[in-house]
């Protein structure tokens, strides 16, 4: 989820200070560190650790929506268009020497193209952030109750609205107000490892869990009497199938980081970064696939649109269980002040570019900032709308749209080209993708309603 060693989430946007903020001229080259950089294998870990975080646990209920082979085709689709956006953006810092998302906006289209790429970072960021604090709501209890040996129900420690403010004030909002916190870029990075942990447990749980499901939520074994729930579904298209590809684009973001690490490669070239980029999707691939398909066929169609919940209804006292659900949330309270700082530098650069530095600003952005994220996880009834509406949204425009039209801007080869004619289909197709699904979201919450 977090690149080892950096201040930032490569999955929400680079933390750049204000030296590296300016522009290089068009056409120079870019600016080498003089230490040796990092190796190839490392870019590829810090790349898995931006493309890694919360999308996880929503990617088993998207195969349950879309069936195993309707998942798979769509999910190396996307995959297949980050590794090509990814190409894209390369190929604009070779041609550009930028090296942020923000400065590509900037170099395109003025301060509105600056402001647009920083504005869109701010709202990614405040759904990832809204995204883990749910996860926290809903997981510490569950962490909490294993814990105890008699039934709680109804005290306040056990619920996760209260356990959600209180984690917020006592342990996010004073990490995100530290100046400084780049030791936690290390600390965060052991969230990759959670997730290949977590990974590995769905697998083998599947065979703890039997099915049909049993009745009363507990492994003394009283069968739902329908057998055929136990039958996978190979393509499947409902109104929840709304909420599979934003999700998919939630879980592939890594962009905003794409340029710094590639910056930071020893012996950097366009083609070793491109290596880069197609291992580390490839890997992060591997994982997502494995614990959603396995997620999948555990509960099948009763699968929850947060995988851990299913775990703690039926496993609550499992020891590999509980282990994973105090991984997760270890991973998020070191990983969401982090994404505070890529945030608040976002709305620093929309409101108040070019001023010095200031205690109180950075205090009450930081505070009002904590508010919404908090806000949002409380009165968010489910995790899939966090992913559904940030993915349709936000993170297509960051994946696909912006990627394809910075590179038709700021390209000089002939709109005819190969390369143009692929930005063009990417933009389209992002355009498609995000208007499309936001649109079933939509109707899928009115027909609910």
């Amino acid at each position: 989820m977090l690149p080892a060693g950096h201040s930032i989430n490569a999955n929400y946007g680079h933390h750049v200070s204000a030296q590296e903020e300016t522009v290089p001229l068009l056409g120079t080259r870019p600016q080498r560190r003089s230490s040796p950089g990092a190796s190839f294998g490392f870019s590829v870990f810090n790349l898995m650790n931006a493309i890694m975080g919360s999308g996880i646990l929503g990617l088993s209920y998207a195969m349950a929506s879309t069936g195993i082979i309707g998942f798979s085709i769509l999910l190396l689709l996307v995959a297949l268009l980050a590794a090509y956006s990814i190409h894209l953006l390369l190929c604009l810092c070779l041609h550009t020497a930028v090296t942020s998302y923000e400065d590509l906006g900037l170099l395109a289209f003025g301060s509105p193209g600056k402001i647009l790429v920083a504005s869109t970072i701010l709202v990614q960021n405040i759904g990832a952030m809204s995204s883990y604090l749910f996860i926290v709501k809903s997981e510490l209890p569950a962490a909490i109750a294993g814990f105890l040996a008699d039934d709680h129900t109804g005290v306040w420690y056990l619920d996760g609205r209260w356990l959600l403010i209180i984690t917020a004030v006592c342990i996010v909002l004073p990490l995100a107000l530290l100046p400084k916190i780049g030791f936690l870029g290390y600390t965060s990075s052991l969230s990759f490892f959670f997730m290949v942990y977590f990974a590995i447990v769905v697998v083998i749980k599947k065979w703890s869990i039997p099915c049909p499901l049993p009745q009363n939520h507990t492994l003394m074994y009283t069968e739902i009497s329908n057998s055929s729930e136990c039958k996978p579904k190979l393509f499947e298209f409902s109104r929840e199938s709304a909420f599979a590809l934003p999700t998919m684009a939630f879980s592939f973001l890594c962009h905003t980081s794409v340029l710094p690490i590639y910056c930071e490669l020893r012996s950097p070239s366009k083609s070793r970064m491109q290596n880069v980029a197609n291992l580390g999707i490839s890997l992060s691939f591997l994982i997502y696939f494995i614990s959603a398909l396995f997620g999948y066929l555990t509960f099948y169609d009763k699968v929850e649109s947060e995988l851990l919940q299913g775990y703690s209804r039926f496993l609550p006292r499992d020891v590999m269980i509980i282990t994973v659900r105090l991984f997760i949330l270890l991973a998020v309270l070191l990983t969401v002040p982090l994404i505070h700082f890529p945030a608040r530098k976002a709305l620093m650069m929309m409101f108040f570019a070019n001023q010095q530095f200031s205690y109180l600003r950075h205090i009450v952005v930081t505070l009002a900032l904590n508010i919404v994220i908090v806000l949002l996880a409380i009165f968010v009834p489910d995790i899939r709308n966090v992913f559904g509406v940030v993915g349709s949204t936000t993170s297509t425009c960051l994946l696909f749209v912006f990627p394809g039209i910075f590179y038709l801007k700021l390209s000089f080869e002939d709109f005819l080209s190969r390369q143009k004619f692929g930005a063009c289909g990417l933009v389209v197709l992002g355009i498609c993708i995000g208007a499309c699904s936001l649109t079933l979201i939509t109707m899928n919450w009115a027909y609910n309603e």
